[in-house]
């Protein structure tokens, strides 16, 4: 008896075949012939190649930002939630790349052509950090500034920690000192 074709087994057959084919080189039929079905099959799930590109990203993504979005909302200090954020990005950023060094690869560059969907991610990342500052103002712990503004500058800041694009740097030994730096620099600024 066959499976019920369903967005989430075409999704799952698609990773496995940029991860072996590469974004360039993958086409809907190896995903749908890795699936045993018809093209058509999986078009009606996805109506192009770039839009299961994009689902699979976002896929990927929400692995990073779902744990992320449970820490900015929890009812820890603030202070504390912001250290908790930034430390679990880094791990699972730095997981990513060990776990699965081909997925890691193939990922960059279907990054780089998936720009709309990253910009997403980020932009909720960003939000994340919003909510965990805002609360931590109403709480007199942070400074009064910008929620927002400074979360993204938080964000930036930190980016050769946490960005794909220096990923080879993350096996340095001195990578965790250098994040503590960094953060330690970006915080001051907000500590009531």
């Amino acid at each position: 008896m066959n499976e019920v074709l369903t967005r989430e087994r075409i999704l799952e057959a698609a990773e496995q075949v940029f991860r072996r084919f590469g974004p360039h080189k993958t086409t809907v039929v190896d995903v749908a012939r890795l699936l045993g079905v018809s093209h058509g099959s999986v078009y009606r799930h996805f109506d192009s190649k770039i839009a299961l590109r994009d689902a699979v990203v976002e896929g990927w993504l929400k692995r990073t930002s779902d744990p992320l979005a449970a820490i900015a909302t929890s009812g820890e200090a603030p202070a504390k939630r912001l250290r908790l954020w930034f430390s679990t990005l880094l791990k699972l950023k730095r997981e990513k790349v060990k776990g699965d060094p081909e997925l890691f690869s193939v990922s960059r560059t279907i990054f780089a052509e998936a720009r709309e969907v990253v910009a997403r991610h980020v932009d909720t990342l960003v939000g994340q950090l919003e909510i965990i500052i805002g609360d931590g103002i109403a709480s007199g712990d942070f400074r009064p500034v910008d929620p927002r503004a400074t979360a993204q500058a938080m964000f930036d800041a930190t980016a050769r920690f946490h960005d794909p694009a220096h990923g080879a740097e993350w096996s340095a030994p001195d990578v965790d000192a250098g994040f503590d730096r960094v953060y330690a620099l970006v915080t001051a600024g907000i500590m009531a």
